[in-house]
């Protein structure tokens, strides 16, 4: 990822969250950024990149904000309103660099609400978080969603005209009504750090960028609602899945299995951290998905060896687990972790079980994990085909490169043995 992309990542959701309530709409203030960015990719490879980008910006998508009602109204009949916009914007050609950037508010947990209000479908509510909050493309999107590209532009322009015109507020909802939001809020955020987690397309195994707005807008979360045991538990897990990020990604951007990972890459301080949120949220009554996810994720970090892990204790909580979230991926996930604590072949049998369902067919890591048992069976030819049908499912360049390879070292064992 170049710099510029970075740039735009980090810097797009705040920018257009800051400018929401300023300029009255989220498609305006979106715009208002995007052409921000536009005159900065013009600009910068000439004149070079400012000493503040962030700030640069700032001053540049507030004028363009104020162009854009310039443009649009009346200038006598919206004089007042005009002029009420420009003391708002405090002028930004007379800021310093320092002052546009502590003035400018971050707002991003206004905006994620505001996405996710239960007037808007929950795809909807995810897309929109997705391009307004992590500054993912129209195209990432649709790629995501397995929608062409102009079907998911439709969408994404009806939702934000759905606020426009239904008057949906800009704003953190009173407590009352927080219960009835936080659901949402939470799925969009967890889908967001599972994308950063394990990119669906592209050349990168992680999307960094992802991961830590997921994990910013967690902690905000949990700030405004301590005492939810489902928001603890879902920062616990992206804290304790996130503590591994150096250690899950080798040399060539291929993905390591969690044996092989090297634990003293781990990061003791997001794992220490996410341990003692899980102990907080599995105190407080029955264990909702989220914390029991992080509890899953908690076993794995407490182990000091892929060999001391407790298998056992991960099955017993994957079908807690599928109690309360009953989903094919769920009982996948059981069926490896019953393998893994000394049962390969009952293991085998319940991923046979699911895989003739038909529930995951278009799922890579169904083919993966079945191949992986076979590969410790020692059946290294029935490996070799599941890695072959994972590598036609997998979406990733680095997931494909890892199946491909894993694949062909099956292949050649098969034939060693021959």
């Amino acid at each position: 990822m170049d710099a510029f992309t970075a740039l735009y990542r980090a810097e797009f959701s705040r920018l257009v969250a800051g400018l929401v309530s300023m300029v009255g709409g989220l498609q305006a203030a979106e715009e208002s950024v995007q052409e921000a960015f536009e005159a900065a990719l013009t600009q910068w490879p000439s004149s070079g990149w400012p000493p503040h980008p962030r700030a640069w910006l700032i001053r540049t998508a507030r004028h363009k904000a104020l162009d854009r009602v310039r443009r649009r109204a009346n200038f006598e009949g919206k004089r007042a309103e005009l002029e009420a916009m420009a003391r708002t914007l405090d002028d930004p050609a007379g800021l310093s660099d320092d002052e546009a950037e502590r003035r400018f508010p971050d707002e991003r947990l206004k905006l994620l609400f505001t996405c996710c209000h239960p007037a808007l479908a929950m795809e909807a509510r995810v897309a929109l978080s997705l391009r307004t909050l992590c500054g993912l493309t129209t195209e990432e999107i649709a790629r995501a969603f397995l929608v062409p590209v102009p079907t998911m532009a439709q969408r994404l322009v009806r939702a934000k005209q759905k606020i426009q015109t239904a008057g949906i507020p800009y704003r953190v909802p009173a407590e009352s009504l927080l219960p009835d939001r936080v659901e949402a809020v939470l799925a969009v955020i967890y889908l967001v750090f599972n994308e950063g987690y394990a990119a669906s397309s592209g050349e990168a195994r992680v999307r960094q960028d992802l991961c830590d707005q997921a994990l910013r807008l967690g902690r905000t979360m949990a700030e405004l609602m301590p005492r939810r045991n489902d928001v603890q538990g879902l920062l616990a897990l992206m804290l304790l899945h996130d503590s591994r990020r150096t250690a899950r990604v080798g040399e060539g951007g291929e993905p390591v299995l969690l044996e092989e990972q090297d634990r003293s890459a781990w990061n003791r301080m997001q794992i220490d951290e996410g341990l003692k949120l899980v102990e907080e949220a599995l105190s407080g009554g029955p264990p909702g998905a989220y914390e029991l996810q992080a509890a899953i994720a908690a076993v794995h970090a407490r182990a000091a060896t892929a060999a001391d892990t407790d298998w056992a204790q991960i099955a017993g909580l994957y079908a807690l687990l599928a109690r309360v979230q009953p989903t094919p991926v769920v009982e996948l996930n059981r069926a490896v972790a019953i393998a893994m604590a000394g049962a390969l072949e009952h293991g085998l049998q319940l991923i046979e079980v699911l895989d003739r369902k038909g529930d995951l067919k278009t799922y890579a890591a169904l083919p993966a994990a079945k191949a992986d048992l076979l590969w410790r069976q020692g059946r290294f030819r029935s490996a070799a085909a599941e890695y072959e049908r994972a590598l036609a499912l997998a979406a990733s360049a680095p997931e494909q490169r890892f199946l491909e390879r894993r694949a062909a070292e099956a292949r050649r064992r098969s034939e060693q043995r021959a």
